[in-house]
């Protein structure tokens, strides 16, 4: 009686083992292929041309870098609009728009191309300097907005525009965009 007791508790044992080792060969395998995945993996970088920096995104947050040259790159295509590239012109921009913020940017940019459009007004911005704030995901870009007829300058001012962004894992969006009053204008004018 005690031998049949014992032989049953060694084959449980056994089994429970044999268990255990393909649970083990399953991991085990797991791990070689993850492991094999990492290694052979491409490193992602964002390249931008115009930068000595070596420039990487990640998952814990924007650099400021990061940040400061998107809102460069940004505030550029934003600004700096003639009556012939409109259409490319906001087709870009939304291309940048967070889905949140998509139907309301789309409804700023239409109205400024139907006031521009057929007109000879164009105009250019020229950054002075710039403030990014990377945990607040807000950037400020201070510089000349020029105002063109033709060629000839009619209004040369200075301005600041303020830039809000959305992150989404690694992509970042433009959530929005505002001009900010001069000391000489009071909030609302």
């Amino acid at each position: 009686m005690r031998a049949e007791f014992a032989h049953e508790q060694a084959q449980t044992y056994l089994r429970q083992r044999n268990r255990f080792a393909v649970l083990a060969g399953v991991l085990s395998l797991t791990t070689l292929v993850s492991l094999g995945a990492a290694v052979t993996r491409d490193e992602q970088v964002v390249l931008v041309p115009i930068t000595a920096e070596r420039i990487t995104v990640s998952s814990g947050g924007i650099d400021a870098p990061y940040l400061e040259l998107v809102t460069r790159d940004t505030a550029l295509m934003l600004l700096n609009r003639a009556p012939e590239s409109l259409d490319y012109w906001m087709a870009n921009i939304l291309k940048l728009a967070d889905p949140a913020a998509h139907g309301r940017l789309k409804a700023e940019l239409v109205r400024i191309v139907e006031e521009q459009r057929g007109s000879d007004i164009s105009q250019a911005f020229v950054i002075a300097e710039m403030h990014v704030d990377p945990k607040a995901l807000t950037s400020t870009a201070t510089g000349t907005l020029k105002t063109f007829v033709g060629a000839q300058v009619i209004a040369s001012q200075r301005r600041s525009f303020r830039f809000r962004w959305s992150k989404r894992g690694l992509s970042l969006a433009l959530a929005g965009f505002e001009q900010l009053p001069t000391d000489k204008e009071e909030p609302g004018q």
